[in-house]
């Protein structure tokens, strides 16, 4: 068989044999120096980020198909503290962000469920329900390298629509000798308020015996983060139609400033909100490789890895609800018309009728805990036969949990309430919304009261065995055949159990709190977040400038104390201000995956004229088997009103179980063509189908319906055993041009026409459960005293509260409970996954330019990634509709200076605006949510200390332009979140012998 071959430097040389020796594990998507030319290379190892950036072009020039990749630095030295803050610096990749930090990865502009996320070439397990690998679990310290594929071939594994990406882990026996590194840093966050430093640590050691028959590497690290943010929130906005005239809409007068018209769209905000927020994360990786070479042909590898990652948060918060009353408003310009100023007058008058009270401003807070770890036990036996036959097997038992780590639950929330608000205003025209509560800055701790409470229990656990067998048969001048065959297991149980008390409109007496409400300053809060100041608004103004922090254990302690326990929502602790294990009488879902790929690739190099070729013709088989099994809570008959407008599904206690089973084949085929114009100009073309699998969360069985409903109906969930996967027709074409040492230019074009989207659509269903708030009694209370919720409720009391025992109170609340000679059923919109028909196009363009300066020690990046689709979501429709999630333009600019032991990086990353959900309710529920354009500035300051040989001091700052994120909805004025970012800095050090 014909060898590829281009001019290289004896550097570019080595360090291509470094890179195939160094960082590429025993897996089926991997390729060999050439042996002849490895024996005839001195090995010239160069380090920094400048070896880096020649061993990542080194990858992108010798591979197959289009593949970017990054490289460590050094042993222990990747690029970043963060995988996916490293990865966005590849063409087309982009990452989302939680709690400022990298944690899931968009490729071509598709988003994290489109991509498949590999360890060595295994699937890893996941205990969020999706697919996508969360990256902020993985400490970079002990990775060696990820490669991006961003076309396809008959030997990578399926499920990944915008690129496969893989990780890999260092293995001792491919860096003979003895290497060992350890650091130590202490990382600074701006964005917590309790200030202070807290450690990060990690170490790789790795060695190999005299005979280089046997190795071993242990990487290890530890790191903790406290971290916080500051956020305007706004609940959601509802949409309607500029002639809708019902609850919800506003007044065609004087009191509407700009008023929309009839055939724009206008949105009203549900709620304002103001949330505080503290993080602490412990994290600690460990990963151990053990190889055994007994002879020269046979290589035996054993690795074990262990993840845990703790999250601990407390929260406080202050919101105040709108109930679409009398409003006063200023409208931005249609045809999707926003408020500029939101205002509503609660028609309290204190003096002239103390009978009308006023409407309540909530608080709220959260403290809990939640702890993930992730096991991988695995097992690679790589055999060359032969000269013409080389095999590999290799196999994994992966396990990954998510349980609560605390008493209180893995999710909790406690509301208190004062009735203050005679009047409230949110101003939408600067970076975050402002809100004017006029009462609200008079409130004391001795005005709240409790009101609804929950606290949540939830283990998740995924378990993945997978076995995979291939190998490479050359036939000398006839090229060379891959083939293999992998069984891959998947198994995921999500188990909820919920004990909620929904009291919102309040329990108990005022004041018990007193001592345990601190109030605190709200404006200050946000230094680096601007407002709007009312400009044209003409009702009053109160902007709200104090929340209420409070010691969440001790308020419940007080809560358990005083009021009645429910047996409906009781906890392990005998009353509802705990979580219960019971999860028996709650949801419990499994889903069960079993796959069967076989894949053949033919592989074959040759010349046209004095141009060298290699072209690979592949196909894959697919077979997928899905078992469903869910359990799901009954709930009795009659649900009770109990708030103004919310009512609440009473359990049973009982539950049901119900299985689904599906399956689906796939005959996957891929042809990846590459030619050499010159030695140095590479122009690449390739044709591949894909699938990308539902979430595990789409495919349970059963219905769940949420135990809070309103008047106006309910909802619930459900999944789709039966969906179908998305299968991509791709064709991609690249031209590259690596014109001097460590530089190169590329142009690549693609296109991708996507089938079977999924779409969640609300279904409506009823499940004989009564709605207490229809009927006689309402519509004589409407007639009495008009559509104020919590004045039909009063007059139903009044009026039957004696002679009707579903009418009546309960800890001085009034509740009204549903009756079958009396209410109508109550009607439930059930969030359901579905295919959807028809072919969806996307198409857009790569470009990337890599330049070393000479010996000057300078050096950069420029990419820049447009895409395009007919996928996008229209937002002047309220109907729901199918829109690609994800997908935006992208850019990254990073610069460097390496020279004499000291080395500078610059980076900006840059992305578009980009959707991240969709309408999920017809004409008047939530709309789409949208992050906004955002870049980031990131620096890394390295020295090698002279006096002291191995030993690295540096400086690692994240955002340190401190920008903020922002969330919209159908227009930039539909704020639905501001959150305060800040930056941060680590200051370390390491030492590698």
């Amino acid at each position: 068989m014909k060898t590829r071959i281009f001019t290289k430097t004896p550097l570019a040389a080595s360090l291509s044999l470094i890179l195939g020796a160094g960082i590429m594990a025993p897996g089926f998507a991997q390729e060999s120096p050439d042996t002849a030319e490895s024996d005839a290379t001195e090995i010239i190892e160069i380090k920094g980020i400048r070896g880096s950036m020649i061993k990542s072009m080194d990858v992108k020039r010798t591979s197959t198909g289009i593949v970017d990749s990054i490289n460590a630095e050094d042993i222990g030295k990747f690029p970043d503290s963060n995988l996916a803050e490293s990865l966005q610096r590849i063409t087309g990749i982009s990452i989302e962000r939680s709690n400022g930090e990298g944690a899931k990865v968009s490729a071509r502009g598709f988003g994290p469920d489109r991509n498949l996320v590999i360890l060595n070439g295994r699937q890893m397990p996941t205990t969020t329900g999706e697919r996508n690998f969360d990256f902020s679990n993985l400490a970079a310290e002990g990775v060696s390298g990820v490669e991006v594929y961003k076309t396809s071939k008959a030997d990578i594994p399926t499920g990944g629509i915008g690129a496969t990406i893989n990780i890999l882990t260092a293995e001792p026996l491919n860096s003979p000798g003895m290497k060992a590194t350890f650091s130590v840093e202490a990382l600074d966050d701006a964005t917590t308020k309790k200030g202070g430093f807290t450690p990060q640590l990690s170490g790789l050691y790795s060695n190999t015996s005299d005979d280089g028959k046997f190795g071993i590497a242990l990487s290890a690290s530890y790191s903790e983060r406290e971290s916080g943010s500051q956020q305007a929130q706004t609940s959601f906005f509802r949409s309607f139609a500029g002639d809708f005239n019902n609850w919800g809409g506003v007044a065609n007068d004087d009191s509407q400033t700009n008023r929309f018209g009839d055939s724009d769209i206008f949105s009203v905000p549900q709620a304002t909100i103001y949330k505080f927020e503290e993080q602490q994360r412990k994290r600690s990786n460990a990963h151990l490789v053990l190889q055994y070479k007994p002879i020269d042909n046979l290589t035996a590898t054993v690795d074990y890895l262990y993840v845990q990652k703790e999250n601990d948060t407390q929260s406080n918060a202050i919101s105040a609800w709108y109930n679409f009353g009398d409003t006063t408003n200023v409208w931005s310009d249609g045809p999707i018309a926003s408020p500029l100023i939101y205002s509503e007058d609660h028609n309290v008058d204190l003096n002239a009728n103390p009978q009308v009270l006023p409407a309540d401003l909530a608080i709220g807070g959260q403290n809990f805990s939640v702890k993930d770890d992730t096991k991988s036990l695995g097992l690679n036996l790589d055999w060359k036969v032969n000269d013409n036959l080389t095999l590999i097997l290799d196999h994994h038992e992966s396990s990954a949990n998510s349980s609560p780590n605390s008493p209180l639950g893995s999710g909790n929330e406690m509301q208190l309430r004062a009735l203050v608000r005679q009047n409230t205003a949110t101003d939408f025209t600067g970076e975050r919304p402002v809100l004017s509560v006029v009462g609200g800055n008079s409130a004391t701790a001795t005005d709240f009261q409790i009101t609804g409470s929950v606290f949540t229990n939830t283990k998740n656990a995924s378990e993945i065995s997978q076995t995979q067998f291939g190998g490479e048969y050359v036939l000398e001048e006839h090229g060379s055949i891959d083939f293999g065959i992998a069984l891959t297991n998947s198994q995921n149980r999500a188990r909820i159990k919920g004990v909620q008390r929904n009291n919102w409109g309040g329990e108990g007496p005022t004041g018990l709190f007193d001592d345990l409400l601190f109030p605190r300053d709200i404006l200050s809060q946000f230094d680096n977040l601007s407002g709007g100041n009312f400009d044209g608004h003409t009702g009053p103004v109160e902007i709200l400038n104090q929340y209420f922090e409070f010691d969440f254990a001790a308020v419940r302690d007080i809560a358990a104390a005083n009021l009645s326990v429910q047996s409906a929502a009781t906890g392990d602790c005998g009353n509802s201000f705990c979580p219960s294990t019971n999860y028996g009488t709650d949801a419990d879902q499994y889903t069960r995956e079993e796959m069967t790929s076989v894949y053949v690739q033919y592989n074959y190099e040759g010349e046209i004229g004095d141009m060298f070729y290699d072209v690979h013709l592949g196909v894959r088989y697919e077979e997928t088997d899905i078992e469903a099994i869910s359990s799901v809570p009954v709930f009795f008959p009659a649900a009770l009103w109990n708030g103004v407008t919310e009512l609440a599904l009473v359990g049973t206690g009982n539950v049901l179980y119900e299985t689904k089973e599906a399956s689906y084949d796939h005959t996957l085929p891929s042809i990846n063509f590459n030619l050499n114009v010159t030695d140095d100009i590479v122009l690449r073309a390739a044709y591949s189908k894909t699938i990308g699998r539902p979430r595990y969360n789409q495919m349970i069985g059963g219905i769940r319906l949420d135990a809070n409903a309103r008047f106006n109906g309910g909802t619930g969930s459900t999944g789709n055993p039966g969906l179908l996967p998305l299968e991509s027709t791709n064709i991609d074409f690249s031209a590259e041009w690596y014109y001097d040492e460590g530089s190169y230019i590329s142009l690549g074009y693609f296109t991708k026409d996507v089938e079977n989207d999924i779409l969640t659509l609300p279904i409506d269903n009823q499940f004989n459960i009564l709605n207490p708030a229809t009927g006689p009694y309402v519509e004589e209370a409407l007639a009495a005293v008009g559509t104020d919720g919590l004045a039909q409720r009063q007059y139903i009391f009044d009026t039957y509260g004696a002679t009707d025992p579903n009418v009546y109170k309960d800890e001085g609340n009034i509740v009204i409970a549903g009756n079958p000679a009396l209410n109508d059923l109550l009607n439930f919109k059930i969030e359901t996954p579905l295919n959807v028909s028809g072919t969806t196009g996307y198409d857009g363009i790569e470009f990337a330019v890599q330049h070393l300066f000479g010996e000057s020690g300078f050096g950069g990046i420029i990419n820049y990634t447009a895409t395009n689709t007919d996928n996008t979501h229209d937002d002047f429709v309220l109907a729901p509709q199918l829109a690609e999630l994800g997908i935006s333009d992208s850019a990254n600019v990073v610069g460097f200076y390496e020279m004499d032991g000291l080395s500078i990086r610059i980076a900006y990353n840059w992305r578009d605006k980009y959707i991240v959900s969709l309408v999920q309710d017809g004409s008047a529920g939530p709309g789409p949510r949208y992050i906004e354009e955002y870049g980031q500035l990131d620096l890394t300051v390295s020295y090698d200390v002279p006096q002291i040989k191995g030993l690295t001091v540096y400086l690692n700052g994240i955002n340190v332009t401190e920008e903020n994120l922002r969330v919209s909805g159908r227009s930039e004025q539909q704020v639905l979140a501001a959150i305060q970012q800040g930056s941060r800095y680590s200051f370390g050090a390491r030492y590698t012998f």
